[in-house]
């Protein structure tokens, strides 16, 4: 049976900003360029990418204990990852790069009282650090065009060592030459960034619609039904293997989604998966690689194939599409953009689409900077529209999933109410 928790803009409050600080590394780095390669430049326009963590009051002293000790990790975890304390710039023939040099201010921190954080959008990385009645709420807003879900973690994870005492300098070093994986040089017109990714009802004068976010936890239990369920009818004869956690998650979850929007049978619906690539470009790279080294894998098919037939044709939908992504496919949709460079909009995802970001493989709930682990993970309000999905670890650990949706209001108000999505039958 899957939880339910409500949207965050249930419950948000105001914060009152009581410092604002910039944290370097510990030791002089000098000049330092790093090239954005086609891997990066695609998600220019996203929005900052928000992690927000909370954390109770079990022991690490007073809440400004627990700033300077964040701040003095943050200085030792700098000294690998300094491209977070850097800057975007150009080189003469106007190819985007991050420049770092030892005279800028490095990473923003910001201190805060009340019940929630924003995000502050000026450096590559921001940390807000707020104080609560009974713990500390961390908002972390990273520049997407700069890293990935898996450097995200990577660069968390060894923050939270170096705090908690587990190691005094970083264990895995980032591996940062993009260039390996891509060096095709590009060159964009960054004109339209700015308003590309805003509504476009909006920009036509029409009302947007409302838009509502929910997080579903579905217990390990839950989990692993949805699984067996999904393989318990013979896949279409056409090869398929047996279908894998995520797979099995992902069909459950485009499945309830376009029942809910009331699809057509004749509607297309796209799913949408922005993979990790690491392991699937030629030569591999190091998990250690820091930046974006993600794709968006699409598929579609008519709704009324996905809802008519069993979950294992969506699921042989899926896996098809994530196992033909291979290194040709991704050296031929490189090479098909760095022809005609596009920075990605949220409609690009696909009609009636379910996009699913982040990874239940994210250690998030492992993160502990010397006062115990987190008590809640979320991702903060950027990048979100109709259809987009993000999974990660579940709080209550094993092989649990927890599972952030926004939808249009309507629609969510059915899915929350759907005793088969949420396992309740």
């Amino acid at each position: 049976m899957a939880g339910v928790e409500a949207g965050k803009e249930e419950e948000a409050t105001a914060v009152r900003i009581t410092g604002k600080s910039h944290v370097k590394p510990g030791k002089l780095i000098g000049r330092k360029e790093c090239q954005l390669v086609t891997f990066d430049l695609p998600y220019l326009a996203f929005y900052y990418n928000q992690k927000l963590l909370f954390y109770k009051n079990d022991g690490g002293g007073e809440f400004e204990d627990k700033v300077e000790k964040l701040k003095e990790g943050l200085r030792v975890v700098l000294e690998e990852f300094y491209q977070l304390g850097g800057k975007l710039g150009k080189d003469d023939d106007g190819v985007l790069r991050v420049d770092y040099d030892d005279d800028m201010d490095g990473v923003e921190v910001v201190e805060a009282v009340a019940e929630g954080i924003t995000g502050l959008h000026r450096p590559l990385l921001s940390i807000q650090l707020t104080k609560l009645k009974d713990g500390v709420a961390m908002g972390c807003a990273f520049n997407h065009a700069v890293l990935d879900g898996t450097s995200t973690w990577h660069f968390m994870s060894s923050w939270a060592q170096i705090c908690n005492g587990t190691s005094s300098s970083v264990v895995v070093p980032p591996f940062l030459d993009r260039t390996t994986a891509r060096n095709t040089r590009v060159k964009l017109d960054l004109s339209p960034v700015v308003s590309c990714n805003g509504d476009d009802a909006t920009k036509q004068g029409q009302p947007a619609p409302q838009m509502r976010e929910k997080l579903f936890r579905f217990s390990e239990a839950a989990v692993d039904k949805i699984k067996s369920r999904v393989n318990s009818t013979p896949p279409p004869s056409d090869g398929s293997k047996p279908f894998s956690t995520f797979q099995s998650l992902a069909v459950h979850i485009w499945r309830h989604v376009s029942q809910a929007r009331n699809l057509k049978p004749e509607d297309y619906t796209v799913f949408t998966v922005f993979a990790d690539c690491r392991k699937r470009v030629d030569p591999p790279m190091p998990d250690s690689y820091f930046g974006n080294l993600i794709q968006a894998i699409f598929t579609a098919t008519a709704a009324g194939l996905l809802l008519e037939n069993p979950p294992s044709f969506g699921a042989s939908v899926i896996q098809k599409a994530i196992e033909s992504h291979d290194a040709k496919a991704i050296d031929e949709r490189n090479k098909a953009w760095e022809a005609a460079p596009k920075i990605f909009q949220f409609k690009d995802a696909g009609v009636n689409c379910v996009a699913v970001g982040s990874s239940p493989r994210f250690k998030v709930y492992e993160v502990d900077f010397g006062w115990g682990k987190p008590v809640g993970v979320r991702s903060g309000s950027n990048n979100r529209f109709d259809g987009m999905v993000y999974l990660s670890q579940g709080k209550s650990g094993g092989r649990s999933i927890d599972v952030e949706i926004t939808m249009e209001a309507q629609a969510m108000e059915k899915l929350e109410k759907d005793k088969e999505f949420l396992m309740e039958v």
